[in-house]
């Protein structure tokens, strides 16, 4: 086993929910290692770095070593297993400085300095949104490696508020670092939009939401407050992979007879999603509960006015570019839908300053700040 050479600290970061296929597990966490993996390289010149990959791959463009494990870890429970059993044999075989666990997680055993990310406590705070195995699992293991790690990395100033709440970490041990924006996700030309919204049979105005269909996203809500306001005319379109508990949704789009109204076009690959937000009227992201909220960010930057919830961490994540309501409330969030519809001059409001709130996101300053968080970590004493 050997790792390309070269001076400074020596930082592994486990990758094993890298996934290299279409569906929920390629969002939200996937997205977060990815865009990391992209950039760390160029974040600081005095940590090198050792990728450890389950079955994903490298971004094409990053140049860090990897480690490619015999392990087959898309299954929860072998991942596990690799993660507390044979990853702290690794680190100490590859002479580690430091381990990032990137998602929740960090090896109990290691002999080095760990770091963790929380990117939202939604199994803690509201349990019956998860299934119970997987429940059980993230909850014992993030409370002892939270309590195990230097450093925690909080994706917003709320999660880091609840990993002190929750997990009992003290907050001068967590550090908030944001996620950035791909500048993929940018405003497109008008000609572009409508060749795409033909090719695939979209409606003039349609609200958008993209996301794992599970109940933390609150679409049935969604769905309730959508058919308080249809006129024929708007559909709703429900993208994302098929996540759990996600029967009662489409339950309630055949009880309301919305069938030909709320599509579901199913995950959509992240190089078409910019289409799909400059294709949009509105995005909506009314979920109940977030660590951040990246897809409102995202809406933003492509000029998308956003309706999204004004509970957890989404109005740090929307800032003053966009109209919040209570998730909970479907009235409200079928006012907020129609208002955002029917009134051009606040969608054109909302739709500079989502822009403006994006542009101070970026991957390069979360991977900087990332790897500023490594080096303080590596500085400390205590906890190893």
């Amino acid at each position: 086993m050997e790792v390309t050479p070269g001076g400074g600290s020596h930082v592994a970061i486990n990758a094993h929910l890298l996934s290299g296929r279409a569906g929920y597990r390629s969002a939200g966490v996937h997205q977060y290692i990815y865009h990391l993996l992209r950039h760390l390289g160029q974040a600081d010149d005095r940590l090198r770095y050792t990728v450890l990959l389950g079955e994903g791959v490298l971004p094409p463009d990053s140049a860090l070593t990897s480690l490619q494990s015999r392990w087959s870890t898309s299954r929860a429970a072998v991942r596990v297993a690799w993660e507390q059993l044979v990853q702290p044999w690794v680190l100490r075989q590859i002479g580690a400085d430091l381990v990032h666990g990137p998602v929740f997680v960090g090896p109990l055993l290691a002999h080095c300095p760990v770091v963790v990310t929380i990117h939202d406590l939604s199994f803690i705070r509201c349990p019956d949104l998860s299934r119970p195995a997987n429940r059980l699992y993230r909850t014992v293991l993030t409370r002892l490696s939270a309590q195990r790690a230097r450093r925690l990395i909080a994706v917003s100033a709320h999660a880091a508020a609840e990993s002190t709440r929750l997990l009992g970490v003290p907050r001068e041990r967590v550090d908030v670092i944001y996620h950035g924006v791909d500048p993929v996700f940018r405003p497109l030309p008008v000609d572009e939009v409508a060749a795409f919204r033909r090719d695939r049979g979209l409606p003039e105005r349609f609200v958008f939401f993209v996301g794992t269909l599970e109940p933390r996203k609150n679409l049935v809500r969604l769905v309730e407050a959508f058919a308080r306001i249809r006129d024929g005319r708007v559909r709703l379109v429900l993208a994302g992979g098929k996540g759990w508990l996600y029967d009662d949704l489409f339950a309630k789009v055949e009880a309301l007879e919305l069938d030909e109204e709320v599509v579901f076009p199913g995950y959509v690959m992240n190089d078409e999603l910019s289409l799909w937000y400059n294709a949009a009227t509105v995005f909506s992201y009314p979920s109940v509960y977030e660590g951040f909220g990246l897809p409102v960010l995202e809406a933003q930057a492509c000029g998308t006015p956003v309706l999204t919830s004004n509970t957890s961490s989404l109005p740090e994540a929307a800032g003053d570019g966009a109209l919040m309501v209570d998730p909970y409330d479907v009235e409200e969030l079928a006012a907020g839908l129609d208002r955002l519809l029917t009134d051009e001059p606040l969608r054109h409001e909302l739709r500079e300053r989502g822009l403006a709130h994006a542009r101070q996101f970026s991957w390069p300053r979360t991977a900087r700040e990332t790897a500023c968080v490594y080096r303080r970590a590596m500085a400390e004493g205590g906890k190893t």
